[in-house]
């Protein structure tokens, strides 16, 4: 938010004359928030999504082929697991900071950080979710002539499943979270106007709570959304 302090509160330039509520730094200026939807919030929010689709989608990939791995041969699952929880144990600002000497200060630099978080979830749900199939049930899969491929894919994953999309929404809602710290690195995302609102003297309270606010409407419904997707691809989940 670039704005100065005009009168004690903050004002944002070209706007015209400030409103009430402006001049009294209120919680939620409908004025303002009109006025920069357009070139303030709508923006943070498509970048917030994108960095959280392509951090959850980065990580669900590399995930799963390590939970493939820690499935297949269980000496690897300690070593592996022990990897994703290093990563997840690192300070966000911490890790930024790790990573700009390689990667600069670039929206790469903050991909690879959220994409580390989202291994730790990931990995260990969907390893869980695949060793939660019963023995008979794969037994029974051998004894109707499946293939080994055809027993992962139409026994093993839809079984897994309900477990998998649980440690997907679990890392997307933590990923909306932890991207508005990105904002410490780079101005993207709803972070960006977060920490401009703070930095604001007297704190800009609509900003604020704006930006704010949507980052909990996001997190909320993608939350919402792949729970709706959860129960669409596990529909004996309903029925028992």
């Amino acid at each position: 938010m670039t704005g100065w302090l005009l009168a004690g509160g903050p004002v944002i330039p070209n706007f015209g004359r400030p409103s009430a509520c402006l001049k009294r730094n209120g919680w939620f200026c409908t004025d303002w928030m009109g006025k920069h939807w357009g070139d303030t919030l709508q923006p943070a929010l498509v970048q917030h999504i994108e960095l959280t689709l392509v951090a959850v989608g980065i990580g669900f990939a590399i995930a799963f082929l390590l939970a493939l791995v820690g499935f297949r041969w269980r000496i690897f699952d300690a070593p592996l697991g022990g990897l994703t929880d290093l990563l997840y144990a690192i300070p966000s600002i911490a890790l930024f900071q790790l990573l700009v000497p390689l990667t600069g200060l670039t929206v790469t630099t903050v991909e690879i950080a959220l994409t580390s978080y989202t291994l730790f979830i990931l990995y260990r749900n969907i390893l869980s979710g695949l060793r939660s199939v019963p023995d008979e049930v794969l037994e029974s899969a051998r004894g109707m002539g499946f293939t080994r491929l055809q027993t992962f894919v139409r026994v093993e994953l839809p079984l897994a499943a309900p477990a998998i999309l649980a440690g997907v929404r679990i890392a997307t809602v933590a990923t909306i979270s932890i991207a508005t710290v990105a904002a410490f690195l780079i101005q993207y995302g709803l972070g960006a106007p977060i920490f401009d609102a703070i930095e604001t003297p007297d704190l800009f309270k609509t900003e604020l709570l704006a930006s704010g606010g949507l980052a909990i409407l996001l997190a909320l419904t993608a939350d919402g959304l792949l729970a709706v997707v959860q129960r669409a691809v596990t529909p004996w989940n309903r029925l028992r």
